[in-house]
């Protein structure tokens, strides 16, 4: 494996857009109550308590949880180059009644949307957490299927909530999980903060062996973070790790709360646009996703 550097300017330079929105709503955030499920034991015996789990447990065509999500709208004023609008409620982001959320990709529109490139040709879903749910530090996972296809762009990835104050890359980034189309057996994880943004994001790309490809089967995502050390895993195997000693002497700036945003985008400077070979729909079907911290350390059995 080696480190990743993407192509593309992060669509963590999106966030710009953030400061003059109510997607980065200044101020503290509150947390979801726990689950009433039982804690999880984690590895090495620490006992761990969810914080926020969302298992988009619903009726089919339900839209995702107000309480706990947010969706944006619009096409993020051109940052990447994207090509999708993303739509609102539950046109491109629904329950399937199965335990799952779709986001789904279409090559459509429908309501004669505009980008920053003139009629939009895509639409899509993006919702994150902010002003809903934030946490400083624990275990952050997903369990998720891919979808496939040159020019498609799933990821699962985390801004510090301060973003509105402060701006992009101050406010910091966490990708826990990126994917572009032409890499089908590869996901990268990568941070992104002042002076190591967008392309000189630091981070590692993971491949999964005898040829696999991460759309034919769910998958695991997660980072364990803790003060100054982040950790990637996929499946539960870890492939790279980061503390400040990374950074070249620049500023470590994931020691505070950070909001969570799962995203499906099409096209871009990072995955190139879709071409002939695209197939529409595609969709990103979502399992959970669970933030939980060791809040008591127990002897390992």
């Amino acid at each position: 494996m080696t480190v990743h550097k993407p192509r593309h300017l992060s669509k963590r330079s999106r966030l710009a857009l953030c400061a003059a929105s109510l997607l980065c709503v200044a101020g503290a955030m509150t947390a979801v109550p726990a689950s009433a499920a039982p804690a999880p034991e984690r590895s090495g015996g620490a006992l761990a308590a969810d914080t926020f789990t969302d298992n988009f447990d619903g009726p089919a065509g339900s839209g995702v949880d107000g309480g706990k999500w947010q969706i944006e709208t619009g096409d993020n004023g051109g940052n990447n180059h994207e090509r999708q609008y993303y739509t609102a409620g539950n046109s491109n982001a629904a329950l399937d009644g199965q335990g799952n959320l779709v986001i789904t990709a279409r090559k459509e529109n429908p309501n004669n949307y505009q980008c920053w490139y003139g009629t939009c040709e895509y639409t899509s879903a993006r919702l994150n957490t902010s002003g809903k749910f934030s946490s400083t530090y624990g275990h952050v996972e997903t369990r998720l299927k891919m979808p496939r296809g040159q020019g498609i762009w799933p990821a699962f990835w985390m801004l510090g909530d301060d973003i509105g104050n402060v701006g992009w890359p101050n406010s910091g980034e966490i990708d826990v999980m990126e994917n572009v189309g032409f890499e089908p057996s590869t996901v990268h994880g990568t941070i992104h903060g002042p002076g190591y943004s967008g392309g000189g994001g630091i981070g590692a790309g993971y491949t999964l062996p005898d040829g696999k490809v991460f759309a034919d089967d769910f998958h695991t995502f997660a980072i364990d973070w803790s003060p100054e050390k982040i950790s990637w895993s996929v499946d539960g195997n870890v492939y790279q790790t980061r503390t400040p000693a990374d950074l070249n002497g620049n500023q470590w700036v994931f020691n505070k709360p950070f909001f969570l945003i799962l995203n499906l985008a099409v096209g871009g400077d990072w995955p190139g646009n879709p071409d002939g070979s695209t197939q529409f729909p595609q969709e990103l079907v979502v399992d959970y996703v669970r933030v939980s911290t060791a809040d008591k350390a127990l002897p390992a059995k």
